[in-house]
Protein backbone atom coordinates (compact mmCIF):
# COMPACT_ATOMS: atom_id res chain seq x y z
CA UNK A 1 0.00 0.00 0.00
CA UNK A 2 1.26 3.12 -1.11
CA UNK A 3 0.15 6.88 -0.49
CA UNK A 4 0.76 8.46 -3.91
CA UNK A 5 1.00 11.76 -2.22
CA UNK A 6 3.44 11.63 0.08
CA UNK A 7 6.67 12.41 -2.41
CA UNK A 8 10.12 12.19 -1.43
CA UNK A 9 11.07 15.78 -0.96
CA UNK A 10 8.49 15.81 1.63
CA UNK A 11 9.55 12.30 3.20
CA UNK A 12 13.30 13.29 3.64
CA UNK A 13 12.16 16.80 4.54
CA UNK A 14 9.65 15.25 7.66
CA UNK A 15 12.31 12.22 7.98
CA UNK A 16 15.66 14.25 8.63
CA UNK A 17 15.93 14.17 12.31
CA UNK A 18 15.80 11.23 14.20
CA UNK A 19 17.95 9.84 17.62
CA UNK A 20 18.55 6.25 18.14
CA UNK A 21 17.75 4.83 21.73
CA UNK A 22 18.50 1.12 23.26
CA UNK A 23 16.76 -0.77 25.45
CA UNK A 24 20.72 -2.24 26.95
CA UNK A 25 21.16 -0.82 30.52
CA UNK A 26 24.25 1.37 30.07
CA UNK A 27 24.64 1.24 26.21
CA UNK A 28 24.28 3.98 23.80
CA UNK A 29 23.57 3.81 20.02
CA UNK A 30 24.97 5.19 17.28
CA UNK A 31 23.76 5.93 13.36
CA UNK A 32 22.73 8.03 10.63
CA UNK A 33 19.77 8.25 8.64
CA UNK A 34 22.22 8.37 5.66
CA UNK A 35 23.65 4.90 6.79
CA UNK A 36 23.91 2.64 3.66
CA UNK A 37 23.38 -0.93 4.19
CA UNK A 38 26.67 -3.10 4.15
CA UNK A 39 27.01 -5.44 1.11
CA UNK A 40 25.43 -8.64 1.38
CA UNK A 41 27.68 -11.76 1.74
CA UNK A 42 26.68 -15.40 1.49
CA UNK A 43 26.58 -17.02 4.88
CA UNK A 44 25.20 -20.20 6.14
CA UNK A 45 21.88 -20.10 8.03
CA UNK A 46 23.97 -20.14 11.74
CA UNK A 47 26.22 -17.21 10.84
CA UNK A 48 23.25 -15.20 10.41
CA UNK A 49 21.58 -13.68 13.29
CA UNK A 50 17.77 -14.08 14.23
CA UNK A 51 14.67 -12.42 15.87
CA UNK A 52 13.12 -15.35 16.76
CA UNK A 53 10.71 -12.99 18.82
CA UNK A 54 9.85 -10.80 16.26
CA UNK A 55 9.73 -7.16 16.64
CA UNK A 56 7.03 -4.47 18.66
CA UNK A 57 6.33 -0.45 18.57
CA UNK A 58 5.71 1.08 21.33
CA UNK A 59 5.39 4.84 23.25
CA UNK A 60 4.07 6.90 19.92
CA UNK A 61 4.52 10.66 20.52
CA UNK A 62 4.63 13.57 18.37
CA UNK A 63 6.55 12.28 15.02
CA UNK A 64 8.47 9.72 16.88
CA UNK A 65 8.08 5.62 17.82
CA UNK A 66 10.31 3.19 19.74
CA UNK A 67 11.25 0.28 17.33
CA UNK A 68 12.35 -3.16 19.51
CA UNK A 69 13.40 -6.15 18.75
CA UNK A 70 15.68 -8.71 19.51
CA UNK A 71 18.62 -10.65 18.25
CA UNK A 72 19.81 -14.12 19.20
CA UNK A 73 23.23 -13.33 19.86
CA UNK A 74 25.35 -10.29 19.43
CA UNK A 75 24.39 -8.30 16.23
CA UNK A 76 23.74 -4.42 15.70
CA UNK A 77 20.34 -3.42 14.90
CA UNK A 78 19.31 -1.87 11.79
CA UNK A 79 15.86 -0.58 10.85
CA UNK A 80 14.56 0.63 7.10
CA UNK A 81 11.17 2.80 6.89
CA UNK A 82 9.10 3.91 4.72
CA UNK A 83 5.40 5.64 3.55
CA UNK A 84 4.99 2.39 1.04
CA UNK A 85 5.20 -1.11 1.65
CA UNK A 86 7.03 -1.28 -1.83
CA UNK A 87 10.07 0.67 0.00
CA UNK A 88 10.63 3.13 -2.89
CA UNK A 89 12.47 5.45 -0.64
CA UNK A 90 13.38 3.99 2.41
CA UNK A 91 15.09 5.55 5.50
CA UNK A 92 17.37 3.57 7.28
CA UNK A 93 18.66 3.90 11.05
CA UNK A 94 21.29 1.64 12.19
CA UNK A 95 21.49 1.23 15.88
CA UNK A 96 23.02 0.23 18.97
CA UNK A 97 24.36 -3.12 18.92
CA UNK A 98 22.15 -6.01 21.48
CA UNK A 99 25.01 -7.77 23.67
CA UNK A 100 23.91 -10.22 26.17
CA UNK A 101 23.79 -7.53 28.96
CA UNK A 102 20.57 -6.30 27.89
CA UNK A 103 19.85 -10.24 27.17
CA UNK A 104 20.35 -9.26 23.20
CA UNK A 105 17.45 -6.94 23.38
CA UNK A 106 17.94 -3.38 21.78
CA UNK A 107 15.63 -0.43 20.39
CA UNK A 108 15.75 2.42 18.11
CA UNK A 109 13.26 5.43 18.78
CA UNK A 110 12.67 7.10 14.91
CA UNK A 111 11.94 10.65 15.27
CA UNK A 112 11.05 13.23 12.46
CA UNK A 113 7.75 11.25 11.36
CA UNK A 114 5.39 12.65 9.46
CA UNK A 115 1.58 13.33 11.06
CA UNK A 116 -1.25 10.93 9.85
CA UNK A 117 0.31 8.64 8.16
CA UNK A 118 1.06 4.71 7.69
CA UNK A 119 4.79 3.64 8.33
CA UNK A 120 6.17 0.12 6.76
CA UNK A 121 9.43 -0.88 8.96
CA UNK A 122 12.03 -3.63 8.06
CA UNK A 123 13.80 -3.98 10.99
CA UNK A 124 17.19 -6.65 11.04
CA UNK A 125 20.63 -7.14 12.74
CA UNK A 126 24.08 -7.71 11.90
CA UNK A 127 25.89 -9.51 12.81
CA UNK A 128 28.42 -8.26 15.34
CA UNK A 129 31.57 -10.26 14.21
CA UNK A 130 30.94 -8.97 10.65
CA UNK A 131 28.53 -6.42 9.50
CA UNK A 132 28.42 -7.75 5.83
CA UNK A 133 26.05 -10.96 7.35
CA UNK A 134 22.92 -9.96 8.20
CA UNK A 135 19.66 -11.47 9.26
CA UNK A 136 16.51 -12.10 7.26
CA UNK A 137 14.03 -8.43 7.97
CA UNK A 138 10.72 -8.74 10.21
CA UNK A 139 8.58 -6.40 8.95
CA UNK A 140 5.56 -4.50 10.62
CA UNK A 141 3.60 -1.32 10.13
CA UNK A 142 1.98 1.02 12.18
CA UNK A 143 -0.07 4.69 11.79
CA UNK A 144 1.56 8.32 13.55
CA UNK A 145 -0.33 10.22 15.27
CA UNK A 146 -3.42 12.15 13.61
CA UNK A 147 -2.67 15.46 11.96
CA UNK A 148 -3.32 18.69 14.35
CA UNK A 149 -6.43 19.00 12.63
CA UNK A 150 -8.24 16.73 14.79
CA UNK A 151 -10.36 14.65 11.70
CA UNK A 152 -9.05 11.35 12.16
CA UNK A 153 -10.87 8.88 14.50
CA UNK A 154 -8.77 7.33 17.43
CA UNK A 155 -8.93 3.86 18.14
CA UNK A 156 -7.42 2.11 21.14
CA UNK A 157 -7.77 -0.80 23.01
CA UNK A 158 -6.56 -2.18 26.35
CA UNK A 159 -6.39 -4.87 28.95
CA UNK A 160 -3.99 -6.86 31.19
CA UNK A 161 -2.82 -10.12 32.69
CA UNK A 162 -0.88 -12.41 30.07
CA UNK A 163 -0.50 -16.21 30.61
CA UNK A 164 -1.91 -16.43 34.33
CA UNK A 165 -2.15 -19.12 36.77
CA UNK A 166 -0.55 -21.13 34.93
CA UNK A 167 -2.99 -21.01 31.27
CA UNK A 168 0.14 -20.48 29.05
CA UNK A 169 -0.02 -20.83 24.98
CA UNK A 170 -1.75 -24.02 24.08
CA UNK A 171 -1.31 -24.73 20.33
CA UNK A 172 -4.41 -26.69 20.31
CA UNK A 173 -6.55 -23.83 21.69
CA UNK A 174 -4.98 -21.43 18.71
CA UNK A 175 -2.27 -19.69 21.20
CA UNK A 176 -2.98 -16.28 22.83
CA UNK A 177 -5.59 -15.77 20.18
CA UNK A 178 -7.42 -12.71 22.22
CA UNK A 179 -4.44 -11.19 20.79
CA UNK A 180 -5.42 -11.65 16.91
CA UNK A 181 -9.07 -10.49 17.98
CA UNK A 182 -7.66 -7.40 18.73
CA UNK A 183 -5.26 -7.01 15.88
CA UNK A 184 -8.08 -7.47 13.88
CA UNK A 185 -9.87 -4.27 15.35
CA UNK A 186 -7.32 -2.55 13.70
CA UNK A 187 -6.34 0.11 16.73
CA UNK A 188 -4.05 2.89 16.82
CA UNK A 189 -2.16 1.35 19.68
CA UNK A 190 -2.85 -0.72 22.68
CA UNK A 191 -2.30 0.08 26.40
CA UNK A 192 -1.43 -3.29 28.67
CA UNK A 193 -2.61 -2.64 32.21
CA UNK A 194 0.00 -4.27 33.73
CA UNK A 195 0.54 -8.16 34.60
CA UNK A 196 2.40 -8.52 31.41
CA UNK A 197 4.02 -11.84 33.19
CA UNK A 198 3.21 -13.78 36.16
CA UNK A 199 6.57 -14.11 37.16
CA UNK A 200 5.37 -16.15 40.56
CA UNK A 201 3.26 -18.83 38.47
CA UNK A 202 5.06 -21.75 36.82
CA UNK A 203 3.27 -23.28 33.78
CA UNK A 204 2.71 -26.69 33.36
CA UNK A 205 2.55 -29.05 30.38
CA UNK A 206 -0.95 -30.29 31.30
CA UNK A 207 -3.48 -28.34 33.39
CA UNK A 208 -7.10 -29.66 34.60
CA UNK A 209 -9.37 -26.88 32.85
CA UNK A 210 -13.19 -27.06 34.08
CA UNK A 211 -15.34 -29.81 32.74
CA UNK A 212 -12.46 -32.04 33.25
CA UNK A 213 -11.15 -31.03 29.68
CA UNK A 214 -6.88 -30.37 29.57
CA UNK A 215 -5.02 -27.12 28.91
CA UNK A 216 -2.11 -28.57 27.06
CA UNK A 217 0.57 -25.43 27.38
CA UNK A 218 3.82 -24.91 25.21
CA UNK A 219 6.75 -24.99 28.34
CA UNK A 220 10.37 -23.89 28.96
CA UNK A 221 12.49 -24.35 31.67
CA UNK A 222 12.31 -20.81 32.14
CA UNK A 223 8.55 -20.43 33.01
CA UNK A 224 8.60 -24.01 34.64
CA UNK A 225 9.10 -22.56 38.14
CA UNK A 226 8.70 -18.79 39.76
CA UNK A 227 10.79 -16.60 38.61
CA UNK A 228 13.93 -15.76 40.79
CA UNK A 229 17.19 -15.22 38.42
CA UNK A 230 17.10 -12.91 35.97
CA UNK A 231 17.45 -15.16 33.51
CA UNK A 232 13.96 -16.63 34.55
CA UNK A 233 12.62 -13.19 34.76
CA UNK A 234 13.86 -12.50 31.02
CA UNK A 235 12.84 -15.96 30.59
CA UNK A 236 9.00 -14.96 30.99
CA UNK A 237 8.72 -12.18 28.40
CA UNK A 238 10.55 -14.70 25.72
CA UNK A 239 7.78 -17.37 26.59
CA UNK A 240 4.76 -14.99 25.68
CA UNK A 241 6.60 -13.70 22.33
CA UNK A 242 6.53 -17.74 21.59
CA UNK A 243 3.35 -17.50 20.64
CA UNK A 244 2.42 -16.29 17.03
CA UNK A 245 -0.61 -14.18 17.48
CA UNK A 246 1.31 -11.83 19.73
CA UNK A 247 4.17 -11.52 17.47
CA UNK A 248 2.10 -10.65 14.59
CA UNK A 249 0.19 -8.08 17.24
CA UNK A 250 3.47 -6.72 18.31
CA UNK A 251 4.39 -6.44 14.43
CA UNK A 252 1.37 -4.30 13.44
CA UNK A 253 0.07 -2.38 17.02
CA UNK A 254 2.25 0.49 18.87
CA UNK A 255 1.69 -0.47 22.62
CA UNK A 256 2.00 1.46 25.51
CA UNK A 257 3.13 -0.55 28.67
CA UNK A 258 2.79 -0.09 32.38
CA UNK A 259 3.44 -2.94 34.98
CA UNK A 260 1.83 -4.38 38.30
CA UNK A 261 2.74 -7.51 40.81
CA UNK A 262 3.03 -10.27 38.38
CA UNK A 263 6.41 -8.46 36.70
CA UNK A 264 7.94 -9.38 40.19
CA UNK A 265 5.53 -11.86 42.72
CA UNK A 266 2.35 -11.70 43.64
CA UNK A 267 1.02 -8.09 45.62
CA UNK A 268 4.09 -7.78 46.05
CA UNK A 269 5.03 -4.08 48.34
CA UNK A 270 7.65 -3.49 50.97
CA UNK A 271 6.34 -5.46 53.38
CA UNK A 272 6.19 -8.46 51.42
CA UNK A 273 7.38 -11.36 53.08
CA UNK A 274 8.18 -14.70 51.06
CA UNK A 275 9.80 -16.57 54.37
CA UNK A 276 7.16 -18.86 54.36
CA UNK A 277 6.95 -19.43 50.59
CA UNK A 278 8.91 -23.05 49.36
CA UNK A 279 8.81 -21.74 46.42
CA UNK A 280 11.19 -19.47 46.90
CA UNK A 281 14.95 -19.89 47.59
CA UNK A 282 15.68 -15.93 46.90
CA UNK A 283 13.78 -14.38 49.96
CA UNK A 284 14.92 -10.97 49.46
CA UNK A 285 11.76 -8.81 47.88
CA UNK A 286 14.10 -6.06 47.00
CA UNK A 287 16.46 -8.28 45.06
CA UNK A 288 13.56 -9.89 43.28
CA UNK A 289 11.99 -6.64 42.34
CA UNK A 290 15.40 -4.98 41.17
CA UNK A 291 15.54 -8.13 38.41
CA UNK A 292 11.79 -8.06 37.75
CA UNK A 293 11.78 -4.59 36.85
CA UNK A 294 14.97 -4.73 34.62
CA UNK A 295 13.71 -7.50 32.59
CA UNK A 296 10.59 -5.30 32.27
CA UNK A 297 12.52 -2.14 31.36
CA UNK A 298 14.61 -4.48 28.37
CA UNK A 299 11.50 -6.13 26.86
CA UNK A 300 8.77 -3.20 27.07
CA UNK A 301 8.73 -1.20 23.48
CA UNK A 302 8.77 2.31 26.08
CA UNK A 303 10.71 4.90 25.96
CA UNK A 304 12.18 5.72 29.47
CA UNK A 305 15.95 6.56 29.07
CA UNK A 306 14.94 10.22 28.71
CA UNK A 307 12.39 10.41 31.94
CA UNK A 308 13.38 13.04 34.45
CA UNK A 309 13.54 10.01 37.22
CA UNK A 310 15.51 7.22 35.89
CA UNK A 311 13.67 3.93 34.32
CA UNK A 312 10.56 5.71 35.45
CA UNK A 313 7.10 3.77 34.40
CA UNK A 314 4.80 6.92 34.85
CA UNK A 315 4.28 9.11 31.70
CA UNK A 316 1.95 11.43 29.28
CA UNK A 317 1.81 10.08 25.97
CA UNK A 318 -0.57 12.49 23.66
CA UNK A 319 -2.33 11.05 20.73
CA UNK A 320 -3.49 14.36 19.09
CA UNK A 321 -5.64 17.20 19.85
CA UNK A 322 -8.56 14.38 20.88
CA UNK A 323 -6.77 12.19 23.52
CA UNK A 324 -3.82 12.12 26.11
CA UNK A 325 -3.15 9.00 28.07
CA UNK A 326 -1.85 9.41 31.45
CA UNK A 327 -0.01 5.77 32.56
CA UNK A 328 0.23 5.43 36.24
CA UNK A 329 2.55 3.17 38.16
CA UNK A 330 0.85 2.21 41.13
CA UNK A 331 3.63 -0.50 42.30
CA UNK A 332 6.75 1.48 42.61
CA UNK A 333 5.82 4.02 45.73
CA UNK A 334 2.97 2.56 47.67
CA UNK A 335 3.83 2.28 51.21
CA UNK A 336 3.33 -1.63 52.49
CA UNK A 337 -0.08 -3.63 52.02
CA UNK A 338 -1.56 -3.21 55.19
CA UNK A 339 -5.32 -2.94 57.25
CA UNK A 340 -5.06 0.13 54.99
CA UNK A 341 -7.02 2.20 57.79
CA UNK A 342 -4.09 4.92 58.64
CA UNK A 343 -6.02 8.26 59.40
CA UNK A 344 -3.40 10.53 58.08
CA UNK A 345 -1.58 10.90 54.71
CA UNK A 346 1.98 9.08 55.36
CA UNK A 347 4.50 6.94 53.78
CA UNK A 348 2.32 4.25 54.80
CA UNK A 349 -0.25 5.16 53.07
CA UNK A 350 1.16 5.96 50.19
CA UNK A 351 -0.20 4.50 46.99
CA UNK A 352 1.31 6.96 43.78
CA UNK A 353 3.51 8.81 46.22
CA UNK A 354 3.43 12.34 46.26
CA UNK A 355 5.87 12.99 43.44
CA UNK A 356 3.44 11.41 40.87
CA UNK A 357 0.08 12.64 42.60
CA UNK A 358 1.56 16.32 41.69
CA UNK A 359 2.98 15.64 37.85
CA UNK A 360 -0.80 13.60 37.62
CA UNK A 361 -2.47 17.28 38.84
CA UNK A 362 -0.52 19.35 37.09
CA UNK A 363 -0.42 17.27 33.69
CA UNK A 364 -3.96 16.86 33.76
CA UNK A 365 -4.28 20.70 33.99
CA UNK A 366 -1.85 21.41 30.98
CA UNK A 367 -3.63 19.06 28.90
CA UNK A 368 -5.39 20.33 26.18
CA UNK A 369 -7.17 17.16 24.72
CA UNK A 370 -10.43 16.87 24.84
CA UNK A 371 -10.24 13.93 26.58
CA UNK A 372 -7.89 12.75 29.48
CA UNK A 373 -7.57 8.80 30.28
CA UNK A 374 -5.93 7.77 33.21
CA UNK A 375 -4.65 4.35 32.31
CA UNK A 376 -4.04 2.76 35.71
CA UNK A 377 -3.00 -0.56 37.07
CA UNK A 378 -5.48 -1.15 39.48
CA UNK A 379 -9.12 -0.49 40.06
CA UNK A 380 -10.28 2.39 42.91
CA UNK A 381 -12.98 1.46 44.30
CA UNK A 382 -13.09 -2.37 44.33
CA UNK A 383 -11.91 -4.27 47.48
CA UNK A 384 -8.27 -6.49 46.19
CA UNK A 385 -7.62 -8.38 49.31
CA UNK A 386 -3.95 -9.52 50.30
CA UNK A 387 -4.65 -12.02 53.60
CA UNK A 388 -5.05 -11.33 57.08
CA UNK A 389 -2.23 -9.89 59.40
CA UNK A 390 -0.70 -11.56 62.86
CA UNK A 391 -4.29 -10.23 64.73
CA UNK A 392 -6.46 -11.53 62.03
CA UNK A 393 -7.55 -8.15 60.88
CA UNK A 394 -7.55 -8.25 56.73
CA UNK A 395 -4.88 -6.59 55.01
CA UNK A 396 -5.22 -4.72 51.29
CA UNK A 397 -3.62 -4.88 48.06
CA UNK A 398 -5.22 -2.21 46.20
CA UNK A 399 -6.70 1.46 47.55
CA UNK A 400 -10.20 0.15 48.67
CA UNK A 401 -9.71 -0.82 52.61
CA UNK A 402 -13.50 -2.31 53.29
CA UNK A 403 -15.38 -0.07 55.67
CA UNK A 404 -16.96 2.28 53.45
CA UNK A 405 -16.37 5.15 55.02
CA UNK A 406 -14.62 8.34 55.08
CA UNK A 407 -11.34 8.43 53.24
CA UNK A 408 -8.59 6.46 55.39
CA UNK A 409 -5.46 4.88 54.41
CA UNK A 410 -4.72 5.13 50.73
CA UNK A 411 -7.91 6.36 50.22
CA UNK A 412 -6.73 9.71 51.54
CA UNK A 413 -4.49 10.20 49.22
CA UNK A 414 -7.09 8.86 46.26
CA UNK A 415 -9.57 11.32 47.60
CA UNK A 416 -6.74 14.48 47.94
CA UNK A 417 -6.37 14.07 43.97
CA UNK A 418 -9.95 13.31 43.33
CA UNK A 419 -10.89 16.94 44.79
CA UNK A 420 -7.78 18.52 43.11
CA UNK A 421 -8.90 17.66 39.97
CA UNK A 422 -12.81 17.99 39.80
CA UNK A 423 -12.80 21.13 37.72
CA UNK A 424 -10.94 19.19 34.90
CA UNK A 425 -13.46 18.07 32.18
CA UNK A 426 -13.60 14.40 29.83
CA UNK A 427 -11.59 12.41 32.36
CA UNK A 428 -11.87 8.43 32.05
CA UNK A 429 -10.09 5.89 33.94
CA UNK A 430 -9.00 2.32 32.61
CA UNK A 431 -8.26 -0.22 34.23
CA UNK A 432 -7.77 -4.16 34.93
CA UNK A 433 -6.44 -6.58 37.54
CA UNK A 434 -9.32 -8.57 38.62
CA UNK A 435 -9.95 -10.45 35.74
CA UNK A 436 -13.14 -10.32 34.70
CA UNK A 437 -14.90 -7.00 32.80
CA UNK A 438 -16.94 -4.17 34.50
CA UNK A 439 -18.29 -0.68 34.05
CA UNK A 440 -17.88 1.77 37.27
CA UNK A 441 -19.58 4.75 37.80
CA UNK A 442 -18.33 6.59 40.75
CA UNK A 443 -20.96 9.08 42.22
CA UNK A 444 -20.50 11.64 44.78
CA UNK A 445 -24.08 11.31 45.15
CA UNK A 446 -23.80 7.85 46.49
CA UNK A 447 -20.26 8.56 48.48
CA UNK A 448 -19.01 9.27 51.53
CA UNK A 449 -16.71 11.40 50.11
CA UNK A 450 -18.07 13.73 47.86
CA UNK A 451 -15.78 16.44 46.84
CA UNK A 452 -15.16 15.09 43.36
CA UNK A 453 -16.72 15.01 40.14
CA UNK A 454 -18.71 12.14 38.53
CA UNK A 455 -16.29 9.52 36.56
CA UNK A 456 -16.29 6.43 34.69
CA UNK A 457 -13.51 3.65 35.22
CA UNK A 458 -14.08 1.00 32.65
CA UNK A 459 -12.43 -2.48 33.70
CA UNK A 460 -10.61 -5.46 31.49
CA UNK A 461 -9.28 -8.57 31.08
CA UNK A 462 -7.99 -11.19 32.10
CA UNK A 463 -6.21 -11.34 27.98
CA UNK A 464 -5.02 -15.16 28.94
CA UNK A 465 -5.15 -15.89 32.58
CA UNK A 466 -7.92 -17.77 34.96
CA UNK A 467 -10.85 -15.43 35.20
CA UNK A 468 -12.05 -14.76 38.65
CA UNK A 469 -14.65 -11.83 39.97
CA UNK A 470 -16.91 -9.90 40.89
CA UNK A 471 -14.71 -8.27 43.35
CA UNK A 472 -17.13 -6.29 46.47
CA UNK A 473 -17.27 -2.61 45.98
CA UNK A 474 -16.28 -0.35 48.65
CA UNK A 475 -18.50 3.07 48.97
CA UNK A 476 -15.95 5.58 50.22
CA UNK A 477 -15.60 7.07 46.44
CA UNK A 478 -19.96 5.83 45.13
CA UNK A 479 -19.01 3.56 42.69
CA UNK A 480 -21.95 1.65 40.91
CA UNK A 481 -21.93 -1.08 38.61
CA UNK A 482 -23.51 -0.33 35.72
CA UNK A 483 -21.97 -3.75 33.99
CA UNK A 484 -19.99 -6.36 34.96
CA UNK A 485 -18.93 -10.21 33.42
CA UNK A 486 -17.62 -12.26 35.55
CA UNK A 487 -17.82 -16.29 36.77
CA UNK A 488 -20.95 -17.45 38.02
CA UNK A 489 -20.97 -17.43 42.18
CA UNK A 490 -18.39 -20.10 43.27
CA UNK A 491 -16.77 -20.15 40.11
CA UNK A 492 -12.79 -19.28 39.59
CA UNK A 493 -9.96 -19.38 38.02
CA UNK A 494 -11.58 -20.11 34.72
CA UNK A 495 -9.52 -21.23 31.86
CA UNK A 496 -9.25 -19.45 28.22
CA UNK A 497 -12.03 -22.55 27.29
CA UNK A 498 -14.39 -20.46 29.26
CA UNK A 499 -14.78 -17.73 27.14
CA UNK A 500 -14.01 -15.07 30.00
CA UNK A 501 -11.33 -13.12 28.63
CA UNK A 502 -12.03 -9.52 27.93
CA UNK A 503 -10.49 -6.66 26.23
CA UNK A 504 -11.66 -2.94 25.91
CA UNK A 505 -11.76 -0.92 23.14
CA UNK A 506 -12.42 3.01 22.60
CA UNK A 507 -13.50 4.64 19.68
CA UNK A 508 -13.67 8.82 19.78
CA UNK A 509 -15.36 10.24 16.80
CA UNK A 510 -13.64 13.22 15.32
CA UNK A 511 -16.68 15.23 14.19
CA UNK A 512 -18.86 15.09 17.60
CA UNK A 513 -16.07 14.09 19.59
CA UNK A 514 -18.01 11.31 21.64
CA UNK A 515 -15.80 9.07 23.72
CA UNK A 516 -18.07 5.08 22.97
CA UNK A 517 -16.61 2.40 24.61
CA UNK A 518 -17.08 -1.10 24.17
CA UNK A 519 -15.80 -4.30 26.62
CA UNK A 520 -14.86 -7.24 24.19
CA UNK A 521 -14.41 -11.29 24.29
CA UNK A 522 -12.43 -13.86 23.28
CA UNK A 523 -13.56 -13.26 19.78
CA UNK A 524 -13.78 -9.70 19.22
CA UNK A 525 -17.73 -9.59 20.28
CA UNK A 526 -19.19 -6.43 22.16
CA UNK A 527 -20.51 -7.31 25.64
CA UNK A 528 -20.81 -3.77 26.37
CA UNK A 529 -21.19 -0.52 24.78
CA UNK A 530 -21.63 2.81 26.08
CA UNK A 531 -21.02 6.17 24.40
CA UNK A 532 -19.74 9.73 26.38
CA UNK A 533 -20.12 12.84 25.23
CA UNK A 534 -17.90 15.51 25.56
CA UNK A 535 -18.40 18.10 28.36
CA UNK A 536 -18.47 21.62 27.19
Amino acid sequence: MTNPGYNRRRFLTHTGAFTVGTAAFGLSGCGSGSSSAAPAIIASESERPKLPYGIQIGDMGDGRAMVWARSDRPARMRVEFDTSDSFLNPRQVIGPTATEASDFTSRIELTGLPSGEKIFLRVSYDSASDVKIGSEPVAGSFRTLPSPDGKRAVRFVWSGDTAGQGWGINPEFGGMKIYEAMRKRQPDFFVHSGDNIYADGPISAEVKAENGRIWKNIVIPEVSKVAETLNEFRGRYRYNMMDENIRRFNAEVPQIWQWDDHEVTNNWSASKDLGGDIRYSEKNIQTLIARGKQAFLEYAPMRWADQPESQRVYRRIPYGPLLDVFVLDMRSYRGPNSNNLQAVDSDASAFLGAAQVKWLKDSLSQSTATWKVIAADMPIGLQVPDGKDAGGTACWEAIANGNDGVPLGREIEMAGLLRDIKSIKNVVWITADVHYCAAHYYDPAHAKFTDFSPFWEFVAGPLNAGTFGPNALDGTFGPQVKFQKAPAAGLANLSPFAGFQFFGEVNIDPQTKAFTIDLRDLDGASVYSNTLPPAA
